[in-house]
C-alpha cells in the first residue's frame, strides 16, 4: 500500500486522495525545472513572476517551484490547475499547510475552462500530462482521469499552453520517451520553439523512459537545441551524484 504522505525537507505531500502518487520522474522533472529557473546562469530567473501549473495532482511541482523561488527578490505566484475533484482538494490542503500559501492559488476546473476566464497571460507553464491514449483504461475513474489524455489530448493541451504563455514566456513538460518528438512536433505548429532536451535513464544500461523538455513561446524559430542526459541509479543500484544534485534541496535522506 502506497504511503499516504511523502515528506520534502521544506513540504510535505498528502496523497491519500489522489490517484497518481509522488514518483521519482515527477520529482526529479520538478527539480529540474526549479533548478533551471532559479539558476544565477538563467537569462529566466527576473522575468518568471507568475507560473501556471496544468494538472497539478497532488500540488507536487508547485511546492518545488515555490521553494525554489521563495528567494527571489518578487515573489512568484502560482495558479496549479487540477481537474479532478478530490486530487484538487488534496493539492489545496498541501498548499495550505506550506510555507508558501500565499503564493500558490489551486483552480479546479479543466484547463480548456480556465483560459477562458483568465485574460493575463504567463511567464511560464510547466506540466506532467497525461500519457496514455491507446491503451486499456483503468477501472478507477479517478487513475483514468489522472494518466488518459482523453480529456486533454496533447493537441489541446499544447493551444491552451500558447493561450496561457506570454511571449518569450517558458514551456515545461515531462513526456515518455517514445513520445518526445510528437510533443516537439506538435509544439512547434503552435509558436512554442524547443530550447533544451533532457532525456531520463532509470540505469545506464536501459533504455530511456522520460524525456524533460523546456520551450520558449515565440514566432522566431532556435535550431541550437541543448541536449543531455540523467541517469538516476548507478551499477550499484545508488542514487547518481547527478541526481543528488538536483534533488538534495528536497528530499529529506540526500
Amino acid at each position: 500500500m502506497a504511503n499516504t504522505y511523502f515528506q520534502f525537507k521544506q513540504f510535505i505531500v498528502h496523497q491519500e486522495q489522489t490517484a497518481m502518487k509522488v514518483c521519482t520522474d515527477a520529482c526529479l522533472f520538478g527539480a529540474w525545472v526549479a533548478n533551471d529557473i532559479s539558476s544565477s546562469k538563467n537569462e529566466a530567473q527576473k522575468s518568471i513572476n507568475s507560473i501556471v501549473d496544468i494538472g497539478t495532482g497532488t500540488g507536487l511541482l508547485s511546492l518545488m517551484l515555490a521553494q525554489a523561488t521563495s528567494m527571489h527578490k518578487s515573489p512568484t505566484k502560482i495558479t496549479a490547475i487540477e481537474i479532478e475533484p478530490n486530487a484538487a482538494s488534496e493539492a489545496e490542503t498541501n498548499f495550505k499547510a506550506s510555507p508558501w500559501n500565499d503564493r500558490i492559488e489551486i483552480i479546479h476546473d479543466a484547463v480548456q475552462n480556465f483560459t477562458k476566464t483568465r485574460v493575463e497571460k504567463f511567464d511560464c507553464v510547466i506540466t506532467n500530462p497525461p500519457f496514455y491514449e491507446g491503451e486499456l483504461q483503468s477501472p478507477d475513474a479517478q487513475k483514468s482521469l489522472a494518466s488518459h489524455s482523453t480529456a486533454l489530448p496533447w493537441e489541446t493541451l499544447i493551444n491552451e499552453v500558447k493561450n496561457l504563455l506570454k511571449e518569450e514566456g517558458y514551456y515545461y513538460v515531462l513526456v515518455p520517451a517514445l513520445r518526445a518528438y510528437t510533443m516537439q512536433k506538435l509544439a512547434a505548429q503552435n509558436e512554442l520553439q524547443l530550447m533544451e532536451e533532457v532525456v531520463v535513464y532509470n540505469a545506464a544500461k536501459q533504455k530511456p523512459f522520460r524525456v524533460f523538455q523546456k520551450y520558449k513561446h515565440s514566432s522566431i524559430n532556435n535550431n541550437e537545441i541543448k541536449r543531455s542526459n540523467i541517469i538516476i541509479k548507478n551499477e550499484l543500484n545508488e542514487y547518481t551524484q547527478g541526481f543528488k544534485n538536483l534533488l538534495a534541496p528536497y528530499y529529506l535522506h540526500l
